[in-house]
């Protein structure tokens, strides 16, 4: 069996008295998509925070390739190879969609200060490998035809394909998204569903946190169930949505699958 890339080890987290994740473990293996799902303030995007570095965890163990991360800074976590989208949209809006997407290439130059002030050759090369790989990463979500409109003017759905484009930049090993459906229609939803597998069949890891269920049993081989701050369950999708307990704090009764 392969090794795990991500491994969260009893991790827990508390904002002041309120415990937001306790004790809680579960293994991503390279590859695969796996969903973390559970109703409103079960802990899910403190989970994505605590992984990416903008938390740090009171207790438990982040493992990222068998290496310890917690407590990593948010730029050293992705230097490593993490990219992730935000439940609140984070962009430059007043940058073109294009610039947003070449910041996120931003982990990969090597060119430096005095190489971009100075206009030297490997700059210039380097800055025209940069726009070819933000070009590719819009054509791939479907937002190349908007490259030159700024940021800040695009429909939040479409905002939100941007973040993703912005993170695959990075060329990461893993990819965090949280609720990338939110603000999309019936078909930018399916869109997103392809794109999803597509990315996992080309090797990428992603963990998914979505309230869209249909989308998450359609993409996600694995998932986690949280609910207040606890590990509720685990496991494939068919067996998550006949879970008597998942239903019962989440689902609903009346859950078709």
């Amino acid at each position: 069996m392969p090794e795990l890339l991500l491994a969260l080890n009893r991790v827990s987290f508390a904002f002041g008295g309120l415990m937001a994740l306790h004790e809680v473990s579960f293994g991503v293996l390279p590859g695969t998509v796996k969903a973390v799902i559970g109703p409103n303030g079960a802990g899910k995007t403190t989970l994505f925070n605590l992984i990416s570095g903008f938390l740090i965890p009171h207790a438990g163990r982040i493992l990222y390739r068998g290496e310890d991360i917690q407590g990593q800074p948010p730029h050293a976590v992705a230097a490593r190879g993490i990219a992730r989208t935000f439940q609140l949209v984070q962009l430059f809006d007043h940058m073109s969609v294009l610039e947003n997407v070449m910041v996120g290439r931003h982990r990969l130059t090597q060119a430096g200060f005095f190489g971009g002030m100075l206009r030297l050759p490997a700059m210039r090369r380097e800055e025209a490998a940069i726009r070819e790989a933000a070009w590719q990463a819009l054509e791939f979500v479907g937002l190349a035809d908007r490259a030159h409109q700024l940021a800040g003017v695009l429909p939040l759905g479409l905002k939100r394909l941007l973040e993703i484009a912005r993170a695959l930049a990075s060329e990461p090993q893993l990819l965090l998204l949280d609720e990338p459906a939110s603000g999309l229609d019936q078909v930018e939803t399916e869109r997103l569903g392809e794109m999803i597998l597509t990315l996992r069949d080309r090797g990428l890891t992603i963990l998914l946190v979505e309230h869209d269920m249909s989308l998450t049993m359609e993409v996600a081989e694995e998932i986690v169930v949280l609910n207040y701050g606890r590990l509720l369950a685990e496991g494939p999708p068919r067996a998550i949505q006949k879970h008597p307990e998942v239903i019962a704090a989440y689902l609903g009764s009346d859950w078709q699958g």
